[in-house]
């Protein structure tokens, strides 16, 4: 079969990306857990007794904060769904293939952003 008219990853090529998005996947769901933890226990960085002095001056920062990492989890669970969304293209065979193109997507691409639906030609149509 040609190089140029390869329609799909091989399986040996698929456990590489697979082993990729799992440790990708791992690590974005220790991260997520330390946010939503960080979310649910926001006096962890202060005590109680020295808390009253600085609580006005704290109130404002604490909110801006929280916002922040409530977005900081809601893109991290995004991009865990698109890992895991991933990981099921992988076994269906379907994985590095552009939805636009039906082109394989490079390698070198799905490396730096293994949960890539779009070729890079693709993905500059679009903008």
């Amino acid at each position: 079969m040609d190089k140029h008219e390869k329609t799909r990853y091989s399986d040996a090529e698929l456990q590489e990306f697979k082993e990729l998005i799992t440790e990708k996947l791992r690590s974005s769901k220790e991260e997520f857990g330390a946010l939503t933890q960080s979310l649910s226990n926001p006096n962890m960085n202060g005590t109680d007794d020295t808390a009253g002095t600085y609580k006005t001056l704290e109130d404002g920062s604490a909110t801006l904060e929280k916002e922040s990492i409530n977005q900081l989890a809601a893109r991290q669970r995004k991009f865990i769904d698109s890992l895991e969304s991933a990981l099921v293209r992988i076994e269906n065979k379907t994985y590095g293939i552009c939805r636009e193109t039906g082109k394989l997507i490079p390698k070198e691409r799905l490396r730096a952003v293994p949960h890539a639906t779009l070729s890079m030609e693709a993905k500059l149509k679009q903008a």
